[in-house]
């Protein structure tokens, strides 16, 4: 499920469910939520302060709030219209799409029982420069499906370093990312940022060996320093256009994940991000 709006990601998010759809062999919804906290329903507003009675007064605001909802449904379909033909021309046969009016996060998550992987931008429509969308951690927080977030651009990867710590957050992820046909295949950089402790590279075995058995090729590394940089540094060094990592452990990556850390990893990837829960 693809989660698209206004913003300059709109057309990786549209790319990149293309091309997990292939991979999955999964149907591909785009979807479009219009906010409610921009677009709300319109209610009654003879209670509101300072109006009073001022009967035509409160029809007018009633009519634009229609007027300024219904134009914006209408850029939504377009938007999804342009979504479709985009997957089409990516040898989507048949994508479908939808249109809900809500909190997207609320809306994903009713939505989660019928998916396996939603993929939405990294900037969200209004979002300024340097800034994540305003909604992305809350999505993330909330659902329970993997979640691949995506930059301004999107082109297949050719490989992907998993972040891993041996907890049981990590361990989740190897047997996730082992189950799907994803990223099979691709070459794997299995990357623990730690002390080099005997219990480290058991873990790291470990890790290595469940991905081999089904046909990932995998290079492991144990570094040390702060979660963050070190895993910045790695990637820079290798090259690498994919990352993924287990959300919300008790861990080193738990804590890199939470809170600030989390926005301001989202704010300088340049490359997509697969959060495994």
């Amino acid at each position: 499920m693809a989660c698209i709006d206004g913003s300059a990601s709109s057309p990786a998010v549209c790319d990149a469910a293309a091309w997990a759809s292939r991979r999955l062999s999964a149907p591909l919804t785009f979807l479009h939520v219009l906010d409610h906290r921009h677009y709300p329903v319109t209610g009654d507003l003879s209670g509101a302060i300072g109006l009073g009675s001022r009967e035509y007064l409160l029809e007018q605001l009633a009519a634009l709030d229609e007027q300024r909802n219904r134009l914006a449904l209408e850029e939504g379909r377009l938007m999804l219209a342009c979504a479709r033909e985009r997957a089409q021309a990516a040898g989507i046969a048949w994508p479908e799409t939808r249109q809900r009016h809500g909190g997207l996060a609320d809306t994903l998550q009713e939505l989660e029982a019928d998916t396996r992987l939603f993929v939405i931008g990294q900037r969200g429509e209004g979002s300024a420069a340097g800034q994540v969308g305003s909604q992305l951690e809350s999505v993330v927080r909330l659902v329970h499906r993997p979640v691949l977030v995506t930059p301004t651009d999107f082109a297949p990867p050719r490989n992907l370093m998993l972040a891993f710590d041996g907890s049981p957050t990590a361990r989740k992820a190897v047997e996730t990312l082992a189950a799907s046909p994803l990223l099979q295949e691709l070459p794997m950089h299995l990357v623990m940022i730690g002390a080099d402790r005997q219990g480290a590279q058991a873990q790291l075995a470990w890790a290595r060996q469940t991905l081999e058995r089904v046909g990932y090729v995998v290079h492991t590394a144990l570094r040390a320093g702060e979660v963050e940089p070190a895993l910045h540094a790695y990637q820079r060094e290798h090259d690498i256009d994919l990352l993924a990592m287990g959300a919300y452990g008790h861990s080193r990556i738990r804590r890199f994940l939470v809170g600030s850390t989390t926005t301001h990893m989202l704010r300088t990837s340049s490359t997509p991000l697969l959060l495994l829960r």
